[in-house]
């Protein structure tokens, strides 16, 4: 079953259980797949790819997190309470990521494999590790490792 699929599925159960917070996150991600497949020049009704539902919960992590943080700038916690929540329930539909020693021990594979030993290569290098680790970690910690590994 893909993840789209078992978003819709677990509507009705949300619904069941009264749980508002769940209800109130899957109706939207099912609207922001929606939206994504209309945008590809498909029916509103069909299915997304795994791949394809992935970049619509991670876009609606990322949302999340941004308005999370604007609302904690603004000293606006009950605010936040709520994004906070949606991210969580959003999390358990995403694959865990990988730490950033895993991806160290990669990227060192991945600088022997490619020849990069200085600054000049990282993007070369990050880009590498970015097309293998797609899915599985944040950018912003391969960048960080990379970073590390050619200071």
């Amino acid at each position: 079953m893909t993840i789209h699929e078992t978003i819709k599925k677990e509507i009705p159960a949300a619904l069941r259980a009264r749980d508002d917070a769940r209800l109130r996150t899957l109706r939207s991600l099912i609207a922001m797949m929606t939206n994504e497949s209309v945008s590809k020049k498909r029916k509103p009704d069909e299915l997304l790819s795994d791949d394809e539902a992935l970049a619509v919960l991670k876009r609606a992590a990322n949302q999340r997190r941004d308005s999370i943080e604007q609302f904690e700038k603004a000293a606006r916690p009950e605010l936040a309470e709520p994004e906070k929540e949606e991210l969580a329930i959003i999390e358990s539909y995403l694959p865990a990521m990988m730490s950033r020693d895993e991806i160290a021990v990669l990227a060192k594979a991945k600088m022997a494999e490619l020849g990069v030993s200085d600054k000049a290569g990282a993007g070369k290098l990050t880009g590498a590790l970015m097309k293998d680790l797609r899915g599985r970690a944040d950018g912003a910690d391969v960048k960080a490792v990379v970073d590390g590994l050619l200071a």
